[in-house]
């Protein structure tokens, strides 16, 4: 078994109203505001404190998670956002989480089980629950790093959200920075059952790029190691996003890049 594509990748942000304007502005089409919930000491789902708004594409998709409520606060989400506000998540799809929980344990990985989420979702005026089977790596340096099956992908991927006006069809790659590549790539290998080459991860769709200076032209990051940004594929050879960011990014060999100052913390190369 090992995971099967790159599902997505979170970025965790103070504001969350004020990084979703940003990213409006960029062209991304994004879902409502959502709670998420986890299972509370009876086992009865309870919110967490924090919530997203999520950019769904073809391929992958882009959360943005904040804290929502003052009252719950979230310890994990504080000590990412104590190191930047940025990308901190990188998940990627599986099909059975419990023959992925064997695999990883039989690999020495300490993982207690299963953690579910789920966050309620309105479609046509009813309300719906996206449920969510995790397995996160514990104490990756780099971040939040898990495996995932979406049990109720339906809810997600829907046709009204797949539309953006700066035509991104993808989730291509996402960059690491590391003081050290040849760790995070181990980690990343044990994580996804797949095997490095070449600084890569790639799975049969979409793939981690580690690198061990800079992740992309012009850009440093706040520390190391450090999910520095995703390459995102558009159906229009980035056109769109040319027009839409004039003044927010610039045009490189690989494509046209917007810098973390620009994007919430994240370099998004549209290619």
């Amino acid at each position: 078994m090992s995971a099967t594509s790159l599902d997505h990748i979170g970025l965790a942000c103070r504001d969350l109203d004020v990084t979703a304007s940003l990213y409006e502005r960029l062209g991304f089409t994004l879902t409502p505001r959502a709670t998420h919930y986890a299972p509370g000491p009876l086992g009865t789902p309870e919110p967490t404190g924090t919530g997203n708004r999520c950019a769904m594409f073809r391929e992958g998709y882009l959360e943005l998670i904040a804290q929502i409520d003052p009252d719950r606060p979230s310890t994990t989400l504080a000590r990412m956002l104590a190191r930047h506000e940025g990308l901190h998540i990188i998940a990627f799809s599986i099909d059975d989480e419990q023959a992925e929980l064997a695999r990883l344990r039989a690999a020495g990985i300490a993982i207690d089980g299963v953690a579910w989420l789920e966050r309620p979702i309105a479609i046509d005026g009813k309300i719906e629950s996206a449920r969510f089977a995790r397995l996160p790596l514990p104490d990756a340096p780099e971040g939040k790093l898990q495996l995932i099956r979406h049990l109720t992908p339906e809810l997600l991927w829907r046709r009204d959200l797949l539309s953006h006006a700066n035509r991104v069809v993808a989730l291509e790659e996402v960059v690491c920075a590391a003081a050290k590549p040849d760790e995070t790539l181990a980690r990343l290998e044990v994580l996804t059952g797949v095997p490095a080459r070449q600084g890569l991860i790639a799975l049969p769709r979409g793939r981690v790029r580690v690198v061990g200076s800079e992740p992309f032209p012009g850009v440093s990051g706040p520390t190391l190691p450090w999910i520095a940004g995703a390459v995102l594929r558009t159906e229009d050879g980035g056109a769109a996003i040319r027009h839409l960011a004039t003044g927010m990014g610039r045009e490189t060999e690989q494509g046209f890049l917007v810098p973390p100052d620009q994007a919430g913390g994240a370099a998004l190369l549209f290619v």
